[in-house]
């Protein structure tokens, strides 16, 4: 499914939709009660009880129910700072030249397995990423399958943002889309299990979801870091899904390289300082992030991971609590 150009012709419907498809515009629908959309120069406009209007910023629909989410229209339209923490020159700086402190040794071997699931549908398929403002680590394996559809989601706009809508209230029909993506996206929302019933609520029948949500991990979204999950706490998240994958996102090489930068950091007065403290980890930790080649799936390393990863198959079963614990497995 190509990316939609837009049209020639004055029509205003074509003027507004080049980082949409069709295909995805017809399975869009208002975040407040899901009834579809009527598409116009400026505005998306929900054909519904509700009647609301939704407007476009640079082609990408806004679609978030203000009435139950914390972000507003006007976060956008104004491009106000919300998730995306603003960075100093130092950090960029740093950021370009000295090697990063974390590792993550299973999300190209993930993809490529959600990729040849994906394939093996034998159509194109629809694919939401939630929290695509950039793209995930790992995740470039899916654009070059051409059986793969990328809807790029995020509540900013970004780089590679087609659409705008927060995970809590998905403008999506009902059983719409092949696979929904989160990559290092459930711990910045403020109701996960709320946003893993949307999911669930969007997905075909036998609908595929990939997951990497931090354990181990400092904040790192500022005001928006809500929750951590361990391996059993992230896989009753998934409790309506069918398990076909699931382990250590990456080890404790990790988390002790960016414990290390914390713990440098917590002796800083200032921006500057705090700056200088993840130039000085980064220069001096790095090597850390090299020990979770070994480690990230032995059993010991397990309930020290920074994170895990869940990859699974829609089902109409729910995961009991009993059948929960008994999947722990001790040294």
């Amino acid at each position: 499914m190509p990316r939609v150009q837009p049209h020639t012709d004055g029509d205003a419907k074509g003027l507004i939709t080049a980082k949409l498809t069709e295909d995805t515009r017809s399975v869009l629908r208002c975040p407040k009660c899901k009834s579809t959309l009527n598409w116009e120069l400026r505005f998306v406009r929900c054909s519904g009880p509700c009647k609301s209007a939704f407007p476009l910023v640079d082609e990408v629909p806004i679609l978030i129910n203000e009435s139950r989410s914390i972000f507003t229209i006007e976060d956008c339209l104004e491009r106000r700072q919300t998730t995306s923490l603003a960075e100093s020159p130092i950090r960029r700086v740093a950021k370009r030249i000295l090697p990063p402190l974390g590792s993550n040794p299973k999300s190209r071997d993930n993809y490529q397995a959600l990729g040849k699931l994906l394939a093996a549908i034998g159509r194109p398929n629809r694919v939401l990423v939630i929290g695509g403002r950039t793209l995930g680590t790992g995740m470039d394996i899916l654009l070059g399958n051409p059986q793969v559809q990328l809807i790029e989601s995020d509540v900013a706009l970004g780089g590679r943002t087609a659409l705008i809508c927060d995970a809590h209230d998905l403008p999506f029909a009902d059983h719409s889309l092949d696979a929904v993506i989160a990559q290092a996206v459930l711990e910045h929302v403020a109701d996960p299990w709320r946003c893993a019933n949307e999911i669930h609520r969007v997905l075909k029948p036998s609908g595929l979801v990939y997951a990497e949500t931090p354990f181990m991990q400092q904040v790192h979204g500022g005001r928006y870091d809500f929750t951590r999950f361990t391996a059993l706490g992230h896989r009753r998240l998934f409790r309506q899904f069918d398990q076909i994958d699931a382990g250590s996102g990456g080890g404790p090489g990790t988390v002790l390289a960016w414990s290390y930068f914390y713990f440098l950091r917590s002796f800083a007065r200032s921006k500057r300082g705090v700056d200088i403290a993840a130039a000085v980890a980064r220069l001096t930790g790095f090597w850390l992030r090299y020990v979770d080649f070994f480690l990230v799936d032995r059993p010991a390393a397990q309930d020290g991971a920074w994170g895990y990863f869940f990859l699974g198959r829609r089902s109409d079963n729910v995961l009991s609590d009993r059948d929960l614990i008994a999947i722990y497995k001790d040294l």
